[in-house]
């Protein structure tokens, strides 16, 4: 069977503000659904509660994250965004994908996109779960906007749970 029989679901997010000097810390309170006129999910799409997503149907998901990185002038730091899924219900989180970026000129602006992905087998949708980590440091930042995905999160199935 072809792989593009299997997509049944298809659903992307986006960060809607900047994250500023975070140390780590759970992505919540920013999420919307993409909502541009071009849009269109396939099926019934990812619901978010607290910064943590729940998979629609069980499958085999490719989550691709891309993430506006931002270090301001004269400053030093890292800022990132790892992808973090729960087997258990939410109770407990690992790491499985990072996109990270860093500098130690300390003295021009750095701006840049990074993308991380990642295969998560949803054999259980009560007990698989994904949220995004956000490291930041002096001053450096993840990138929002409500108007346009520069800093996203996208979930498609591929195909059955394995």
């Amino acid at each position: 069977t072809p792989v593009g029989a299997f997509i049944s679901e298809a659903d992307i997010f986006r960060f809607t503000s900047n994250l500023i000097n975070t140390g780590s810390a759970v992505m919540s309170g920013g999420f919307e659904r993409a909502d541009d006129a071009s849009f269109a999910k396939i099926g019934t799409g990812m619901t978010e509660s607290s910064g943590v997503f729940t998979f629609p149907v069980t499958g085999l998901y490719l989550i691709i994250i891309s993430v506006h990185l931002y270090i301001p002038d004269g400053n030093d730091g890292a800022v990132g965004v790892d992808i973090q899924v729960s087997q258990n219900g939410g109770v407990g989180f690992d790491q499985v994908a990072t996109a990270w970026a860093g500098s130690n000129d300390g003295t021009a602006q750095w701006y840049g996109t990074h993308s991380a992905q990642a295969l998560v087998n949803v054999d259980n949708v009560s007990n698989v779960k994904v949220q995004f980590n956000a490291n930041s440091s002096s001053d450096s930042y993840i990138v929002g906007n409500t108007n346009v995905n520069q800093t996203s999160f996208s979930f498609i199935r591929i195909g059955e749970s394995q």
